[in-house]
């Protein structure tokens, strides 16, 4: 069954909107000490990853409108299968260099 890929441009939306959420006036040592922020930021970042992969799957054409993609679903690997390399630092420069921009295009896509 193929979906519809404005599902998984809505779930990515939702991820990227629950990590701004969750990080808003917070620094990144605050981050780096709670054990239940990373987990909540990384299962998001897990959520988007995924829904790019599947997203690429079904509607490859997305892939030219946001080269990032590649990157996402390269972090969401990462996260599940090197769960014990994950580099705060590195999840850190995402959430306030990239998902903002990611953030953007999603809204603008017009979902």
């Amino acid at each position: 069954m193929q979906h519809d890929p404005r599902k998984h441009l809505t779930d990515a939306l939702y991820a990227c909107e629950a990590i701004v959420d969750f990080t808003q006036n917070i620094n990144i040592e605050e981050y780096k000490q709670s054990l239940m922020l990373r987990s909540a930021v990384e299962r998001q970042f897990e959520i988007l990853g995924e829904a790019f992969s599947r997203l690429d799957t079904i509607a490859p054409e997305y892939r030219d409108q946001c080269p990032e993609m590649g990157r996402i679903i390269g972090m969401r690997n990462r996260i599940i299968h090197g769960y014990d390399t994950v580099d705060d630092s590195i999840v850190w420069d995402a959430i306030k260099r990239h998902i903002p921009l990611l953030l953007n295009w999603l809204r603008d896509m017009s979902l």
